[in-house]
Order: structure tokens, then sequence, then C-alpha cells
């Protein structure tokens, strides 16, 4: 397939701004790219339908929303390799999703590596699944993550379905990283042609984030725990994106245990692509997202 003009743009704009180089160092230089983070957005919008402000353990939540009386609640887990985020590009997500949905949507700012671990972490997102349940009935909550946002969300599932607690009517993940241990052979081919991250910098961000725990442990690496009884999934995957070869595992995994899946996977696009800015790829898959909120 033909990639538009703005996919292009889009891949210069990366280089420029060097990402594949700093994901490319071991150490990773997690100063360097929170320098992106957005802990709070600006503008006119967000001062108009910020709905509220709270606190969740140690994680800071940012309630958006037309309406404040939605039953509807979509919490949104940002990707940033566990060590940074949100990041521009995830509340422009969430306020094109908030233009065209009756949603509310919660943005969680959670702990970050190295100064947390994923138990940490993990702990975190489970107590904000469990705040949204005394709120909003299960089958009135969805899901959204990207990148390691969604290992937090497939884990979080797993833990959920293992504890016999209610689990959300959907989840949906935009190239989720499903083994941390990045040890497929086939990463080393991808690694050439992915135009945003490298294996070396990835490692190190998951190896500041996972400690002393074996990084194969389900907790950071899903592809590991079990796929049973997962709600409906949504997955948008990549093919120049260093975690595609283990999406690709984890995907045969999940139909072998008869989740309800749907699959994008961008030809030639990069990690996250459906929430890139400018690019006709991302506005048609994001639109795609909105369409099956609306369902």
């Amino acid at each position: 397939m033909k990639q538009s003009l703005s996919y292009y743009i889009i891949l210069l704009v990366l280089k420029l701004k060097g990402l594949k180089k700093d994901f490319s160092k071991d150490p990773i230089d997690f100063k360097k790219i929170r320098k992106e983070d957005v802990p709070n957005p600006k503008g006119k919008f967000f001062g108009q339908y910020q709905l509220q402000k709270f606190k969740v353990e140690d994680s800071f939540i940012t309630e958006i929303g037309l309406r404040s009386d939605s039953p509807k609640l979509l919490i949104f887990i940002h990707g940033g390799a566990f060590i940074s985020g949100p990041a521009q590009h995830h509340w422009d997500v969430i306020r094109t999703i908030t233009e065209a949905t009756d949603f509310k949507i919660w943005m969680c700012d959670y702990p970050k590596a190295p100064e947390n671990n994923i138990v940490k972490i993990s702990k975190n997102i489970d107590a904000i699944y469990n705040k949204a349940l005394e709120q909003y009935a299960p089958n009135h909550i969805r899901l959204i993550g990207d990148s390691v946002g969604g290992t937090l969300i497939a884990s979080l599932t797993q833990r959920l379905i293992a504890k016999s607690i209610a689990i959300p009517q959907q989840i949906i993940l935009v190239s989720p990283v499903m083994d941390a241990s990045l040890t497929n052979p086939e990463i080393e081919k991808l690694d050439a042609v992915d135009p945003m991250l490298s294996r070396k910098g990835v490692l190190s961000a998951k190896k500041m984030c996972a400690g002393n725990m074996d990084l194969k442990n389900e907790i950071i690496s899903p592809l590991y725990g079990s796929f049973e009884h997962f709600p409906a999934t949504m997955l948008y995957l990549a093919e120049k994106d260093i975690f595609y070869p283990d999406q690709k595992l984890a995907v045969e995994k999940m139909k072998s245990a008869n989740v309800n899946l749907n699959i994008t996977v961008g030809e030639n696009m990069p990690h996250v692509w459906p929430f890139l800015p400018v690019m006709k790829e991302s506005k048609i898959a994001l639109g795609e997202i909105i369409e099956m909120l609306k369902k």
C-alpha cells in the first residue's frame, strides 16, 4: 500500500528529533526523554472540559469529558517506556476522542522508573481500576493504552481474571510491549528499519523498571501470562516496530484462548502510529477506534 505524504513528513520529523538515537543508548537518558513530558495540558479545550484532577495512590488522574454525568469511562494508560510521559500527542488523542464521544476519560499519570519499579507501578494501575469500579459498572469501562500502556493494561487484565474481579468491557492496545526481555531473534532485523526505537535503549529502560525481577515475569511481560477469558480486545500493530514479533506471538495466544479480537496491522507503520500527529494513516486509525468506542 502506498503511504501518504504526511507519513514521510512524520518519518522526517522523527529523524530530526533524534528519537532513534536517544533509544540507542545504554543506559538510556531518561531525564532527556522526560523533557517532552506534558503533565498538565494547556489550551481552552482542556480548561473547559477538565472535570477534575485527583490522586490515586501515587498516580495523578486528570478527568476530561463533555458530560460530567456520563456513565461511561475510558481509562487512558499512556506509553513512554516506563520512564516518561504523558506527552503532547497523548493529550491530542484524548481531545479527539472526547470531542467525538460521550466518554469521560481518565488520563493516568502513574509513577515512573527508575525511581519506581514495575511492582509499584502495577499496584497503582490496580488501584486506579478499583477506584473506577467504585463509580462505574464494569461493562461501561474500557481501557486504552499505547506501548507500555498496553503492557500495563494486559497485565492488569490478567490479574483481574486471576482474582475473579470484574473485567472491563473492552481493552484497546496500540503497539503494546508484550515481552520486556526483547529476546525474540526477529527483533534484530526490525531494529534496522524501526524509525523510532532501538532494542538497546528500550531494554535499558525495561531493566530500570524491572529492577531485580526477571524480565519474562508476566507482570512486565504479559506474553508469558494467560489470555483466557480476556474481554474484547482491539489491537493496532505496526510492521516497522521492534515489538511486532512479540505482538504476533501474543495474538496467537489470544486466538488460542478464543479472545474476541479486532486486529489492524499498519503496513510499513512505526510504533504507536495511530497516536502520531498529522499523519493521514493515524487519523484514519484513530477514527476507527472512535467508531468502535461509539458501538
